[in-house]
């Protein structure tokens, strides 16, 4: 029988819940920050650049920035702690949103356009902190703790598209475009979100050697760089997330151009987004407990078969429609929701500890990787064949490769 240590005094349950609500406030401040791109980007850059073609330039950008972002803080998460790497992806992303801010204002779109790549680090940071949930549990539990720090994401999330007309009169007034507005939500958010994570979570020892053990989202940094490897499941996983990545930062990106196109206000298209941001973040406690409770390859596959109908349905929604393309977005994000979850559980399980948050960045490298190319292509897919073409042509990738791969080989 393998014995374990006794908890010290920084690595009992309360330690972990107490680390875990710190987390949860820092997630809530990223998610209104994340927003701000969403909602605004791909209409802020039609605006300067005048041209529908380039609108998913932005949504390309600060993806190709997370992607980055993702590589460089899984490696400082893995030597210093996810305290100080967290902190610092939000802090960059602080940094990226106030550029935003400064380009749009002085009509620049140099500094527009290489402030999104910094702003990406947010969408990193947030999204590298389910790990963190899911190590701070028991290994039967990864599922429900990483749902739960995406959860948190969601109040801010949602908030923000929904404050595009308070913020967007607040820039007016002061001189600044009123598209610019959410960005300086942005800033604040993440620069509060920095700060917290820097004020108050606490290191966490690792927890001892037990059968399957979770690596510990706070530990102390490791004694050195090792070779990124990972099993079967890491590529089974890391597929799934890429592939749900691509398909719904495609069709999201679009959404606000092909409704503001069709007559609908930036309020109405940003309800829909806050609808879908939600969709992506809300049932992220349920899809947690059906990966724990099912197996990670199963709820991967359901996500293989939701999000080809939110493109069908965004696909054959009538223009005027808001209630139509509402829905096809809420079933955009929650099949997102379903793989990223399925897809986390499965890289968590198969990275070894020693190297564990370096590997998980490297899986959301290829994410942001794919969003990325998502996001520029979707524009040209739309000047070319118009929004139902995008919207069907991303439904049938995820139907054709996630169910394919999550149902390969041994079930989690």
């Amino acid at each position: 029988m393998t014995r374990t240590a006794p908890a010290t005094a920084t690595d009992t349950p309360r330690a972990r819940r107490r680390a875990l609500r710190v987390l949860l406030v820092s997630q809530t401040l990223g998610g209104a920050g994340m927003a701000a791109g969403i909602t605004v980007g791909a209409l802020l850059a039609q605006d300067l650049l005048g041209s529908t073609g380039l609108a998913g330039l932005p949504a390309a950008l600060f993806t190709a920035g997370a992607a980055l972002g993702a590589a460089v803080l899984g490696r400082l998460c893995q030597r210093l702690g996810h305290r100080l790497g967290l902190a610092l992806g939000h802090g960059t992303a602080a940094l990226g949103s106030a550029g935003v801010v400064a380009g749009a204002a002085a009509r620049w779109p140099a500094l527009l356009l290489a402030a999104l790549f910094v702003y990406g680090a947010g969408t990193a940071t947030g999204l590298l902190a389910r790990y963190a949930g899911a190590e701070l549990a028991p290994a039967d539990r990864r599922g429900r703790a990483a749902g739960t720090v995406l959860f948190a994401m969601t109040l801010g999330a949602v908030a923000g598209p929904n404050l595009v007309g308070p913020t967007g009169a607040l820039a007016h007034t002061w001189g600044i475009p009123r598209l610019a507005g959410p960005f300086l939500l942005a800033a604040a958010a993440y620069t509060a979100a920095a700060l917290v994570l820097l004020a108050r979570l606490r290191p966490v020892p690792p927890r001892p050697p037990q059968p399957g053990p979770p690596h510990d989202a706070t530990a102390a940094p490791g004694t050195g760089p090792r070779p990124v490897r990972g099993g079967p499941g890491v590529v089974t996983g890391a597929t799934v997330m890429i592939t749900a990545q691509l398909v719904m930062i495609a069709v999201m990106t679009m959404t606000p151009v092909h409704m503001t196109g069709h007559g609908h206000t930036t309020q109405a298209a940003g309800l829909v987004i806050a609808l879908h941001v939600g969709a992506m973040f809300l049932p992220s406690p349920l899809s947690g407990l059906l990966t724990d409770r099912l197996g990670a390859r199963r709820v991967a596959a359901a996500a293989g078969a939701v999000l080809p109908g939110a493109g069908l349905l965004a696909a054959l929604s009538p223009p005027a429609s808001l209630p139509l393309l509402s829905c096809a977005l809420v079933l955009l994000g929650a099949g997102w929701n379903l793989a990223l979850l399925s897809g986390t559980a499965l890289i968590t399980d198969a990275a070894p500890a020693e190297n564990r948050a370096a590997v998980q960045g490297l899986a959301d490298v290829g994410m942001s990787v794919s969003g990325a190319t998502g996001a520029m292509v979707s524009g040209l897919v739309v000047g070319a064949g118009g929004y139902p073409a995008l919207a069907t042509a991303a439904g049938a990738l995820a139907l054709a490769v996630i169910p394919a791969v999550a149902l390969r080989g041994t079930r989690r």
